[in-house]
């Protein structure tokens, strides 16, 4: 036991026992090894590539980036951006391709539906088109840029197989 009357260093509060610092605060340089923060220490959950079935093997960010970019450049500027894609990308993984591929096939589709409509809008009806196509786009082109995102093989509804 410690004498109560020993002399306490002004530093230590007083509910630490004389002699011990305070643990340092909760991430600060010198803490506990293994705290986040900590330089060399992650900060968050460890990053773990997902695991696609279509390659057998898991994923790179690299590929999952550039399937996500075929998806989702199609809502900007249609079958241009997956078309740019496979044809730069394709040959590197078949993920890739397979994604890029998906996605050309559905902004062909969609182009075509544009063309339809264009035709129709002499009797009026070809006006809906321009308003559900672009819906439909969006919709279908974000839902398959997060499954190309997680690893997913993902197949558009109503897509015609034009691109092999």
């Amino acid at each position: 036991m410690t004498d109560p009357n020993a002399p306490r260093d002004p530093n230590t509060p007083s509910d630490q026992p004389y002699g011990q610092a305070p643990p340092p605060p909760y991430g600060a340089p010198g803490g506990q090894p293994g705290y986040p923060g900590q330089p060399g220490q992650p900060v968050g959950p460890p990053a773990t590539a997902p695991f696609s079935p279509l390659v057998g093997r898991q994923l790179t960010s690299d590929e999952t980036l550039w399937s996500m970019l075929a998806h989702l450049g199609g809502i900007i500027i249609g079958f241009i951006a997956p078309l740019i894609v496979m044809l730069t990308k394709g040959n590197e993984s078949p993920y890739i391709r397979y994604h890029a591929v998906e996605a050309l096939n559905f902004q062909i589709l969609i182009a075509i539906g544009y063309v339809i409509s264009s035709v129709l809008t002499i009797v009026i009806i070809g006006i809906i088109g321009f308003f559900v196509l672009p819906i439909v786009s969006i919709i279908f082109s974000v839902i398959a840029g997060l499954a190309a995102n997680k690893g997913e093989a993902y197949r558009y509804p109503l897509s015609i197989r034009m691109v092999k």
